[in-house]
C-alpha cells in the first residue's frame, strides 16, 4: 500500500476483479472438465480451454496491475485495469456464450476482447515506465 494509507479505488477494483475472475475460471474449468467435456466436440472443448486459459492468465496479471495501481496510482494504470477487465469479459465471455449456444455473431466480441487485453498490457507497461521516472 502507498505510505500506509488506504488502498486506492482503482487498485481495489483491479484486485477484486482479478480474484473474482480467478474464482469464476476455476468453477468453469472444473465444470468443463467434469460435466461438459463428454458433451463437447473436441473443437469446442479446445475453445473452452482457450477461454479458461486467457481468463486465468489475464486475471493473474490483473492482480499484478492492482498491486502496481496501489504502489504507483495514476491514469494509465487505471486505464490498464479497465481495459483488462473489459478484455477478459469480452474475450472469454464471448467464447463461453458461443459454447452455450449464443448466435455466432457474438464471436465478433472475441477479437474486440483480445484487442482490449493487448491495449491493457500496453497501458500497464506505459504506467510502469512513467512511474520509473
Amino acid at each position: 500500500m502507498t505510505g500506509g494509507s488506504a488502498m486506492s479505488r482503482a487498485a481495489r477494483r483491479a484486485l477484486l476483479a482479478g480474484t473474482l475472475f480467478l474464482a469464476l475460471a476455476t468453477v468453469i474449468g472444473a465444470m468443463g472438465t467434469h460435466a461438459l467435456k463428454p458433451r463437447l466436440s473436441a473443437d469446442d472443448y479446445g475453445v473452452l480451454q482457450v477461454a479458461i486459459q486467457y481468463q486465468f492468465y489475464n486475471s493473474l496479471g490483473l492482480l499484478g496491475v492492482g498491486l502496481i495501481a496501489d504502489r504507483w496510482p495514476g491514469a494509465w494504470i487505471h486505464r490498464a485495469a479497465v481495459l483488462l477487465i473489459v478484455g477478459v469479459a469480452l474475450f472469454s465471455g464471448s467464447l463461453y456464450l458461443i459454447l452455450l449456444g449464443a448466435p455466432k455473431i457474438v464471436g465478433v466480441l472475441t477479437p474486440a476482447g483480445g484487442l482490449c487485453l493487448i491495449l491493457g498490457w500496453a497501458a500497464a507497461a506505459l504506467a510502469v515506465l512513467r512511474a520509473a521516472r
